[in-house]
């Protein structure tokens, strides 16, 4: 009888999501017909649905796939196991725990693991449902670079080149009508995109949530810019950036199931506090958003997925569950999820020679 694994990618889209699931396959492929990968559409809503959305995962289905954007087997930040929303009879919604049904009906389709392809919310997932007694083997997925434990995620490097290019672009409509241009990036409360996109598109002032802001600071530094009235500046701002208060810009979530707080609008906070202090330039603000997550993965980030499913078959066929696959240079590796899970990966500003490296070539990043 054939093994079976079901893969499932959870939380935002990603560049490189196929590449994974195309290496798992086709890796797979490899054992002959020993091995059968499935995916479980939208995330595990695939299995918890009172209709279960599965579908079977071939050489065919994955062909020329690592080129491809997004996910083929979709994905969401919604729901999940053990908060899963369940509509009543009334139109009112309820969440329901449905972790042992779940483990009840791979236990029934005969499923040796699940390789579970996300971010820190669904590895913090994969975790439990591991201690649930479900063979569980992570992968991990963030544009925001920010898992600890591996030396980067894949889809980051592709966000930083989207922003970068665009960046690039504002600098020279900037410099045409004397502006101040402020673009927000993703990157929640890690300042990573912005950091590198700052630095590879040679920004004047660089925000991220690591080092709290001072407006004042920031028109100093814009003030720099211009003589005469002649000048620009260009400003790369995190949407996780705050002042000394720690206050966050976004709203909270709307939609059924949804726990995680909205950022977003943080650019136009900085416009309107440069606007209250005077500051006399024409500024605008340009907002990324998801523009970042979409699109053609970079050929590292294609690699860099390919190897990660590789790694993950390899993992459950060797029966090594309840652990992340990692890249530690030079070697593509893995951690328990345990451990993984332990702390996010920020932006050291004492010890990161990325900030070093932008003070030492006159960049603000608004605290002084």
């Amino acid at each position: 009888m054939a093994h079976k694994i079901l893969v499932a990618t959870g939380g935002g889209d990603c560049p490189g999501l196929n590449a994974v699931i195309r290496g798992i396959v086709k890796r797979a492929h490899l054992e002959n017909d020993d091995w059968k990968i499935y995916g479980c559409i939208e995330s595990f809503n695939g299995i918890l649905k009172d209709e279960i959305e599965i579908v079977e995962l071939t050489d065919a289905t994955v062909s020329g796939l690592h080129v491809k954007g997004g996910t083929i087997i979709k994905t969401t930040n919604k729901g999940g196991p053990f908060h899963f929303p369940v509509r009543q009879p009334d139109g009112s919604w309820a969440i329901e725990d449905r972790s042992l049904l779940m483990k009840k009906r791979l236990d029934e389709m005969g499923f040796d693991a699940i390789i579970n392809i996300g971010g820190d919310g669904s590895q913090g997932i994969s975790m439990q449902l591991q201690k649930l007694g479900i063979n569980v083997v992570g992968v991990p997925k963030t544009i925001d670079n920010d898992l600890s434990s591996t030396d980067f995620t894949f889809g980051f490097q592709t966000a930083v080149q989207i922003a970068t290019e665009a960046f690039d672009k504002l600098v020279t409509t900037a410099d045409s009508h004397n502006r101040v241009f402020i673009m927000e990036v993703m990157g929640r409360d890690a300042g990573w995109i912005a950091l590198h996109t700052a630095l590879a598109g040679g920004a004047d002032v660089c925000i991220i949530p690591e080092i709290p802001y001072d407006p004042k600071a920031i028109c100093q530094k814009i003030e720099t810019r211009y003589k005469n009235g002649m000048g620009f500046c260009n400003i790369v701002i995190a949407e996780g950036a705050k002042k000394a208060d720690g206050k966050v810009t976004g709203q909270a979530p709307s939609a059924v199931g949804d726990r995680h707080i909205k950022l977003g609008g943080v650019g136009d906070v900085l416009r309107q506090e440069l606007l209250d202090l005077g500051l006399e330039h024409d500024i605008r603000v340009t907002v990324l958003g998801h523009l970042q997550r979409g699109g053609t993965p970079t050929a590292y980030d294609r690699i860099l997925a390919t190897e990660f499913g590789v790694k993950a078959f390899e993992l459950v066929k060797e029966k090594k569950y309840g652990n992340l696959v990692v890249y530690h240079h030079p070697e593509i590796s893995y951690v328990p999820l345990e451990e993984a899970l332990k702390s996010p990966h920020l932006v050291c500003p004492d010890k990161d020679f990325l900030v070093h490296a932008a003070r030492g070539i006159g960049m603000s990043f608004g605290d002084k």
